[in-house]
């Protein structure tokens, strides 16, 4: 069975002039040879692809793959997580992790967060903000206000400036963002409580928590928000520390409310819900991230398997593994079923009757 590798390698686009923040979502070398690596201790053939111009032209060359493990961040537009599966649907092949329709609802957060809210998952209160003009009738919002750009991720945007107390410190923040990112700025009620991820694994009636982790500021980050520096910097800035749903009922709730966002956006395979608690305790959704890092000990989903005891090639095999279940379920082409054992070994079923 042949698993293709479909990625965004910084060093490529930082080598093609682009900056460190415009890269800040895409993988270092590492996290590619780890992914690799993990495939083949799964016993499976890899192919490394690379980005969405690469895959088009291996396409062109008449390369095919069984299925793909796909974490293309892409670069422009709020439609540039969806690339990549796009692509691989025209072509019939399967890939892993969320299709383009998701990649696109969850990454505009405005989308990702009507869309909840009708399913009845908290989400604090949120204006969109396309031009200052937006601001002159004033927001029905109550201060203090957090304000980011609508469609980023890994903190770009977001810095203490982001939180805004009245009008002015609004409207400043809200001019810088729509300069720098020439996007709309999502506006929301702040909320100062705790802030969780959530790891998830598995789609629809499927999908289960993997566990959670609190992401506490330490004194020397950035105060109040869980900034593009402090992400940056996080093993100075930032402690990552696992929280147990039996032992804590705010997490237990806020696991609650991250599975039915979850399976309410229609996320797939494996990756994050971000919450955070208002001013009662109440978790609170604060963005789904349906294609999370996978760096092995930098990203959150990976060191939420290592601190909970799942290995990562375990962990690779169980997004494998949802991947190519729901494939088969919905009557598309069989692949080889990936089951990795609690000691990291690999078992495969199925393979052969594709």
């Amino acid at each position: 069975m042949r698993i293709g590798l479909t990625y965004d390698l910084r060093d490529e686009y930082l080598a093609a002039g682009y900056s460190d923040e415009e890269t800040a979502e895409f993988d270092r070398l590492e996290t590619i040879d780890a992914l690799d690596h993990a495939v083949q201790m799964l016993g499976y053939e890899t192919r490394r692809i690379g980005s969405a111009r690469q895959l088009v032209r291996s396409l062109a060359e008449g390369h095919r793959w069984d299925l793909v493990l796909n974490i293309c961040e892409g670069l422009r537009g709020p439609g540039r997580e969806a690339q990549v599966p796009a692509i691989l649907d025209v072509f019939e092949i399967p890939y892993t992790f969320s299709d383009p329709c998701v990649m696109s609802v969850c990454l505009d957060k405005s989308v990702a967060k009507s869309v909840v809210r009708r399913a009845g998952v908290p989400t604090p209160r949120f204006a969109v903000v396309e031009s200052l003009d937006t601001l002159d009738g004033g927001l029905d919002l109550p201060f203090p206000l957090f304000a980011k750009p609508l469609a980023e991720g890994t903190g770009k945007g977001v810095t203490p400036a982001s939180l805004a107390d009245d009008r002015r410190q609004l409207r400043d923040v809200c001019e810088q963002l729509l300069q720098r990112y020439q996007q709309p700025v999502l506006v929301e009620q702040y909320l100062p409580g705790r802030e969780f991820t959530v790891g998830i694994l598995g789609t629809g009636p499927a999908a289960r928590c993997l566990g959670t982790l609190e992401i506490v500021l330490l004194p020397a980050a950035e105060p109040h928000v869980y900034s593009y520096l402090n992400k940056e910097h996080c093993e100075e800035r930032v402690e990552c520390r696992l929280v147990r749903a039996e032992h804590d009922p705010q997490v237990a709730q806020a696991e609650r409310i991250a599975l039915a966002a979850w399976r309410t956006l229609r996320c797939r395979d494996g990756g994050r819900i971000d919450l955070r608690c208002d001013a009662t305790g109440q978790p609170q959704f604060i963005e789904a991230n349906p294609l999370a890092g996978l760096h092995p000990s930098h990203s959150d989903l990976p060191m939420l398997a290592t601190a909970v005891g799942m290995p990562y090639v375990e962990l690779i095999g169980r997004i494998l593994e949802s991947a190519a279940r729901r494939c088969e379920a919905a009557g598309g082409r069989r692949v080889g079923v990936v089951s990795a054992s609690p000691g990291g070994n690999a078992i495969r079923r199925g393979e052969g009757q594709r």
